[in-house]
């Protein structure tokens, strides 16, 4: 699969521990070396402004989406090659998604689950068939993960959705998984339905 444009869920905190700014600077070095674009919630602050800044000094094509409500905080990044700025955060992610052809999420808090959470189930539906992965750094998932073997275990995902979910602690380990990546049928067992609308 051919990945043009990368979209990164990440924290608006940088968090306590160094690792984490420095993967999100890594990995926006390394899109831009790989003349992937980033995609990305469009803020100047955070893990979001680290894969932003850095990817746009290595060179590379950064887009951000962002509801009007933030810019009004003035917490938008005003120097990307384009901002999209849209009226909601279920039309940010809709946008996102759009533009974006595989999903990854770096540390972060409720925000950024969330986005994961709700990729991983348009996957599972077949309304997408983009990987979706998590770079974890420094274990940082490994209660998530641990979570969703639990959900398989009572029976309530299946292991190759479970399986679909991409996981790698290094950035070039992530997207050598994305380039090999192949959808899993839908949930019912299908795999010639057509990705369907994504929500808005």
């Amino acid at each position: 699969m051919t990945i043009r444009r990368l979209c990164v869920f990440c924290g608006s905190s940088t968090g306590r521990d160094p690792a984490f700014a420095d993967a999100a600077r890594g990995l926006g070095i390394l899109l831009a070396e790989r003349g992937i674009g980033l995609v990305y919630g469009g803020t100047r602050i955070g893990l979001m402004s680290v894969i932003a800044d850095a990817a746009l000094e290595a060179g590379g094509e950064v887009v951000g989406v962002i509801p009007q409500a933030l810019i009004d905080r003035e917490i938008a990044h005003t120097g990307l090659n384009d901002l999209h700025i849209v009226g909601s955060m279920h039309e940010r992610k809709a946008r996102m998604s759009e533009l974006a052809d595989g999903f990854v999420a770096l540390p972060g808090g409720l925000g950024t689950i969330e986005e994961a959470a709700e990729v991983l189930t348009w996957a599972q539906l077949r309304i997408h068939t983009k990987p979706c992965g998590f770079l974890n750094i420094a274990g940082f998932f490994d209660h998530l993960l641990g979570m969703f073997d639990h959900a398989v275990e009572k029976g309530f995902l299946s292991a190759e959705h479970r399986a679909m979910v991409v996981v790698e602690a290094s950035a070039d380990a992530l997207l050598e998984r994305f380039d090999n990546y192949v959808a899993p049928a839908d949930k019912w067992g299908r795999t010639d339905v057509s990705a369907g609308e994504i929500p808005t």
